[in-house]
């Protein structure tokens, strides 16, 4: 309240409504008349609108003083009477009021702190007022709306806190100078006793026959008393400033026969002075040459960066080359291996056909052989049946020509000799079938070996390529350690990378989704193997949202990929959420789908995999037992079209179908494992080799051993058949030399006739045979043909696979080297970058250095100075300057202490002199503006006691009397004068001599002349009519209710126990009756007096 009030009198034109100023210096009299009609006019004849600011709408008591509840009060916005006798709390409206605004417990005279207010036995009270807020001098409307609610919390040690809200009930603010803010907005003075007069300050300053405190009223009443103080407070501040001054003054003088003196030591030392400003100088120089050398030690890092950066390009250039190199080596195996595959898939379709073929062959000519030996059997027992019967024919004609010619003896030594050689021959002949016989199996063990020889080189080359294969995935598994998408191809990270800078580049409208095997993960790793059977090559399929996407990711493709070999694209429109396919989707109590077996990251990828393989209604079952008995024992579950097994097998309602896939080779969780399985089964294939290199060993010795048995047989054939020769020619000579004996001719005759009839059988024997084994060899030689055609098929594809395998052989390598040389290249160029990186660091650090060395160069002096000698050579001069000053200040005493001595003096001496000048200026300014704000105080307190005195003489001749206030303004008194009535007019009395009614009258008059003179939304009076008799409590109320009726822009609250029965009925007077507390009554009550006084 405090800076309230000094705002409110130090500058008494800043009220609400402007008051009129008056310059000229006249007197009281010869104004007089002029102002007593304008008073008139202003205060009696002016009608404006109902207060729309500052004005208090209702009040609310809570525990405060000795009532438990009191209101809510609704004041009216013009007249308000509250009514009500002695106890019913009249006067703890009115100091509820001074104190729910800010005032102090000292201004009620009710109390000397506010703990004295907080009702006994309660731990607090609370005030609650609101203060109207509309019209253009609203405070805040746009925070506070038509109401500012101020509400008190008062506690029982006598602190207090504020909250301030607005009409809706909306808390605002909690401080106390948003309150003096509102009441200074308002102009609300509850402390003055003209805003708020209680009986205590009535009864002290206003019943009083001190003329000295009805003064004193008057100045607290128009804030003149707080002008007086504060220029009071000024005058004596510029008394304490003279002082100052004065004192100020000497010690200037002091400091100036100091600054002189140093002055004059601080000029002896000048040429040590020209000394350290050439030192500084080269302070300056050196500061400078560092950065210059700094600078040119920083050129040749920035050269070597610069060439290290244009070399940068060269080694991009590599890599791409490198790279290129790498992907058509690749693009070359893989073409290669696809065509080997092919061929080899070739040789192994025409094996079957070859092994048939070949069994064939060996039964026909089993045949043949058998049919041979056969036809020899009967060819040999032709020739001896041919032989007998030459022999019979001999023997015949000898016996008929030289019977009787041989002596006995040497005719029984040739029957025995010729009986040994037929024993011998039968021996020959049999051994020779023999041999013969071996001869075959020999033969046919041989062709056999080499059947298996082939058999096996082909097994080998297959198991090689197995072995090629494995050895290939396990790099690409290893490398999927570090990355996990090279498990989808080695180039895919490459590839991605260029798909992510397209994109960024704008050349996709939405980004490509794949490979969409990364996106996907099995819940079971046992089944993982079930699901890449069922997904096949959309593991590696691609997923884009239009066409034109498609076309640049194929455009994309095509530098990564071979033709042939590029993933599938699928179109299909990006959405954000998974398809609902739970009225679609197969469900099982056991068994999960594909969809519900998968973790998928992307609603993308899933919402592919459902539109393109419908994985919604796929079933994965473990067991195969248990796949066949869910689709086709019984009939499948509702929207199951197939199922998959845990070893990759594809189950139909009435088909199955095994599985190409042995392990899974995209989606396993676990590439350890993996990486373990291959080495194994890469070890396996190596074991498989080197078993299969020994028995083509073994097989090759086989072959030979059978080939130097077959040799050797067919040699000893030939020794038989000439020995066999040899014999027969032997017996046909001895037999020719036997003696012509005495047998009966005729039974040798029987015997040759019977030989030439078994000639004739065994002769048909053999004509028929001939044609069976002419037949035999017809069938023999197309199955030899179509066999040996089947042999030179697969010997020309074996011969197409040679070259090609060693064109993969070569390819292979071609694709080591490549990649070697790209590793060899991107090393480079790490270690190329790595070395710009740090030449760059280096630079970057001594950039950093030469800015700091700039910094302190700038600092040293801002301007740069371009120097041409070296640091060197400065430092050197500096340290001969030091050694020349340091002399001199041993002559003449420490320099730096003369010059700061002498600085400091000067400082001190010119500071002190600045602000005594200030401070004269200051008090010369301050009295004119004293000296005008005193001629303005005076002027005001001349107009607003002139004010006062015409409102109050107008006052009394309302009742027929006159009077006047007499202002001694030089004592500081003030005088109230009347004349009862006119007839008296020659006795003007004292108030004092007045009876009671007729002083609380001319009170009345005095207030409200006091009224005319102040600003304030609201005028509380308490118990204004007591002491008055009947008529001059009606007059005093007539005049009361005629200022109330001229000004409906203000607020009055009167306090009184009269009844106010009498009152005219008008819609700005509102009488709020207060009744008596009952006991135990904790609320008051009041009543209105009829409706029609209420505010509509």
């Amino acid at each position: 309240m405090g800076k309230r009030k000094e705002e409110s009198i130090s500058k008494p034109g800043s009220s609400k409504r402007q008051r009129q100023e008056y310059t000229d210096d006249h007197s009281d009299e010869s104004n007089e008349e002029e102002i007593s009609q304008l008073s008139a006019d202003s205060n009696l004849s002016l009608l404006s609108t109902a207060g729309e600011v500052g004005i208090i709408e209702s009040i609310q008591l809570k525990n405060f003083m000795c009532h438990s509840m009191l209101g809510p009060f609704q004041f009216g916005s013009n007249l308000n009477f509250v009514v009500g006798n002695n106890g019913s709390g009249k006067s703890s409206v009115l100091t509820a009021l001074i104190v729910g605004l800010g005032g102090k417990a000292t201004a009620t005279n009710r109390g000397s702190s506010l703990k004295m207010f907080v009702r006994d036995g309660e731990t607090s009270a609370d005030i609650s007022i609101t203060l109207r807020n509309q019209g253009r001098d609203a405070f805040k409307p746009e925070v506070y709306g038509g109401s500012i609610i101020v509400n008190q919390h008062i506690n029982l040690d006598g602190s207090r806190s504020y909250r301030l809200k607005s009409k809706s009930g909306a808390l605002i603010s909690s401080k106390k100078e948003e309150l003096i803010g509102i009441l200074d907005h308002f102009n609300i003075q509850v402390d003055n006793p003209v805003s708020v007069l209680t009986q205590e300050m009535s009864k002290h300053f206003l019943q009083s026959k001190n003329e000295g405190d009805k003064y004193k009223f008057f100045m607290k009443a128009t804030q003149l008393e707080q002008m007086k103080e504060d220029y009071s407070s000024i005058m004596k501040t510029k008394e304490n400033t003279s002082i100052q001054i004065e004192q100020g003054a000497e010690r200037l003088q002091e400091l100036k026969l100091l600054y002189c003196e140093k002055k004059d030591r601080y000029k002896s030392i000048g040429f040590v002075n020209d000394m350290r400003n050439h030192l500084e100088d080269l302070k300056h120089k050196m500061a400078w040459a560092v950065v210059g050398e700094m600078e040119k030690e920083i050129q040749p890092i920035k050269e070597g960066i610069r060439a290290k950066e244009g070399n940068t390009e060269k080694f991009v250039q590599k890599l791409e080359e490198c790279q290129v190199k790498v992907n058509e080596a690749e693009e070359k195996y893989k073409a290669i291996q696809e065509k080997l595959i092919t061929i080899s898939e070739e040789a192994q379709a025409l094996h079957p056909q070859c092994v048939s073929l070949k069994a064939d062959v060996q039964a026909k000519r089993k045949a043949v052989n058998e049919a041979e030996v056969l036809y020899n059997r009967f060819t040999i027992e032709l020739k001896r049946l041919g032989k007998d019967d030459e022999q019979l024919r001999k023997r015949i004609e000898e016996l008929k020509s030289s019977a009787n010619q041989v002596s006995e003896p040497e005719k029984l030594e040739r029957q025995r000799k010729i009986a040994r050689l037929k024993e011998l021959l039968k021996a020959f002949h049999d051994e020779e079938i023999m041999i013969g016989q071996q001869v075959d199996q020999f033969q046919q063990a041989i062709s056999r070996c080499k059947e298996e020889h082939t058999r096996l080189k082909r097994e080998d080359y297959d198991v090689k390529q197995a072995l090629d294969a494995k050895q290939k995935q396990l790099r690409e598994l290893k490398d999927s350690k570090t990355n996990t998408l090279k498990r989808f191809g080695p180039h895919i990270p490459e590839f991605l990378e260029a798909v992510e800078t397209a994109y960024r580049q704008g050349s996709f409208k939405h980004k490509p989704v794949g490979p969409l095997g990364a996106f996907i993960h099995p819940k079971d790793a046992e089944l993982t193997l079930a699901i890449e059977s069922c997904l096949k090559s959309l593991v590696q399929a691609f997923c884009c949202d239009n066409h034109s996407d498609e076309r640049t990711l194929q455009l994309l493709m095509s530098k990564y990929y071979p033709q042939g070999f590029r993933p599938q694209i699928i179109v299909n429109k990006f959405q954000n959420k998974v398809y609902d396919v739970r009225h679609r989707a197969v469900h099982h109590p056991e068994f999960p789908s594909v969809l519900t077996a998968l973790e998928i990251d992307h609603a993308v990828v899933a919402n592919c995999l459902i539109d393109v393989r419908s994985i919604e209604t796929i079933l994965l079952i473990k067991s195969s037992r248990k796949a066949r008995e869910v689709m086709q024992f019984n009939r499948p579950p509702k929207n199951c079209r197939e199922a998959f097994t845990a070893e990759g097998d594809q189950v139909f309602e009435r088909r199955y179908y095994s599985s190409d896939y042995v392990r899974p080779k995209f989606l396993s969780k676990d590439v350890e494992a993996e990486i373990s399985h291959l080495e194994n089964e890469i070890e396996n294939k190596k074991a498989q080799m080197t078993a299969s290199c020994q028995h083509l060993r073994s097989i090759e010795n086989e072959i030979r051993q059978n080939e130097d048995h077959l040799r050797c047989h067919r040699q000893h054939q030939k020794e038989l058949q000439i020995k066999l020769r040899t014999t027969n020619a032997e017996i046909a000579d001895l037999e020719n030399m036997e003696e012509h004996q005495s047998v009966d001719i005729r039974t040798l005759e029987d015997e040759a006739e019977e030989n030439r009839g078994k000639m004739e059988s065994v002769k048909k024997d053999m004509q028929q045979q001939s044609a069976k084994m002419e037949e035999l060899k017809n069938i023999l030689q197309v199955a030899e043909k179509k066999f040996e055609e089947m042999k030179e098929k697969i010997h020309q594809v074996e011969e197409i696979a040679g070259p090609i395998k060693d064109e993969l052989n070569q390819a292979d390598s071609e694709v080591e080297n490549s990649k070697r040389r790209l590793q060899h290249y991107e090393d480079k160029q790490k270690e190329h970058l790595t070395c710009i990186k740090r030449h760059k660091d280096l630079l970057a650090a001594k950039e950093r250095e030469l800015e700091e060395k700039i910094a302190q160069a700038r600092q040293i002096y801002p301007e740069r100075i371009e120097v041409s000698r070296t640091v060197k050579s400065l430092d050197a001069e500096m340290n001969r300057l030091r050694e020349r000053i340091n002399s001199e200040n041993d002559r003449h005493g420490n320099r730096e202490e003369i010059v700061q001595q002498f600085h400091d003096a000067k400082e001190r001496y010119e500071d002190a002199n600045s602000k005594v000048k200030n401070l004269k200026k200051f008090i010369k300014l301050l009295e004119e503006i004293m000296t005008q704000r005193f001629k303005i105080y005076r002027q005001f307190l001349r107009l607003l006691s002139l004010r006062c005195k015409l409102y109050f003489d107008h006052l009394l001749r309302i009742r027929a009397c006159s009077g006047k206030i007499l202002f001694d303004h030089k004592n500081e008194t003030l005088s109230i004068t009347v004349q009862p009535r006119e007839e008296d007019k020659g006795a003007l009395n004292d108030v004092r001599s007045l009876s009671g009614g007729e002083r609380s009258f001319s009170t009345v008059c005095f207030i409200l002349s006091l009224w005319s003179i102040t600003e304030s939304p609201f005028r509380c009076l308490d118990e204004f009519d007591v002491y008055m008799d009947m008529v001059n409590r009606r007059i005093a109320m007539d005049m009361i209710l005629k200022v109330a009726d001229s000004q409906h822009h203000r607020q009055f609250i009167l306090l009184t126990p009269q009844s106010m029965s009498s009152l005219p009925t008008s819609s700005r007077i509102r009488i709020l009756r207060m009744q008596d507390p009952e006991r135990g009554q904790r609320t008051l009550n009041f009543q209105k007096r009829n409706d029609n006084e209420e505010d509509q």
